[in-house]
């Protein structure tokens, strides 16, 4: 049984392309996305409609509330026996998304270290007293490649990975396998990539389509819902800036403005992050894409 990853920045496609090629090997998706497993949190992360998914069984989509927090661990734990699950029944498995560590996560033997209760309240006291971007550039320092992969605004991560270098005393990348350790090793993945001009149009397009969608009424539902109270949610692409926006930070204009802004630094982001996994077979923009890639499937 297969395993086929599709990666890449947002806004290129991943979605649609999954689903044809879970129709052309008889699979399921699995989704890589980070914030798709938010219950509500539809317009803002670009999830399919149920109509959209055409029938394919996707795992992974809204099965955490707002008030809930991921971790990579968790997701890990559960995406693994999803696959196991789907090929007991014989059917392949597609794995969509552009959250990096979560797709590393489940191909690779990611290392946990324990949490230090001690040190971990005193970074969160740090937080208050100086500010996150000042531990965001502590990060940045003592490891740039974890700063790469952590949005800057995601407290949370970023003092878990500071807590773990100053618990092990090593980057907190260097708990990152290397890419011979994989648990699929005949997993294939493919990475969709275009031109940044265009991609920064999509990404603009996406921005005005969600607003035109109802995406001011999605935020508000979910800050009714509990958005505040989970520290990860809340912390999204575009729902940041209306939560922001709500409490008198900016107006409605400007936070459609700073998603777009978001959005480009974040797919920036993870084509640097995906630019480092030799293992990625990239499908270049003039390329067809669902023939490029099942000529490779099937080779």
């Amino acid at each position: 049984m297969k395993v086929i990853v599709i990666c890449g920045a947002t806004a290129t496609g991943k979605s649609d392309i999954a689903i044809d090629i879970a129709e052309e090997i008889n699979a399921e998706i699995i989704n890589a996305d980070s914030m798709q497993l938010y219950t509500g949190m539809d317009i803002g992360t670009a999830k399919l409609s149920v109509a959209e998914r055409r029938a394919i069984p996707h795992h992974l989509l809204d099965v955490l509330s707002v008030r809930e927090d991921s971790t990579v661990a968790w997701y890990q734990e559960r995406a693994r026996a999803c696959i196991t699950e789907i090929h007991s029944r014989q059917k392949n498995v597609v794995i969509v998304g552009g959250t990096g560590l979560y797709i590393k996560a489940i191909l690779d033997d990611l290392n946990f270290p324990d949490t230090n209760a001690e040190v971990r309240a005193r970074l969160e006291s740090e937080v208050a007293e100086i500010g996150a971007q000042a531990l965001f550039q502590r990060l940045q320092e003592l490891d740039p490649a974890a700063a790469l992969a952590i949005d800057r605004a995601n407290t949370r991560r970023i003092v878990r990975a500071l807590e773990v270098i100053e618990i092990t005393g090593k980057p907190f990348t260097a708990n990152l396998p290397r890419e011979d350790s994989s648990r699929y090793p005949d997993a294939l993945q493919f990475g969709l990539v275009m031109d940044r001009e265009l991609l920064r149009e999509r990404i603009d397009a996406r921005v005005e389509r969600m607003w035109s969608l109802g995406f001011v009424a999605e935020v508000d539902a979910l800050i009714a819902d509990g958005i505040l109270e989970g520290s990860t949610a809340q912390r999204a692409l575009g729902y940041s800036a209306l939560i922001a926006a709500r409490s008198g930070g900016m107006t409605e204009a400007e936070a459609k403005e700073e998603t777009k802004r978001s959005t480009r630094q974040y797919a920036r982001r993870q084509e640097t992050w995906f630019s480092r996994d030799a293992r990625i077979q990239w499908i270049a923009p003039h390329q067809p894409r669902l023939e490029t890639i099942m000529q490779k499937i099937n080779s």
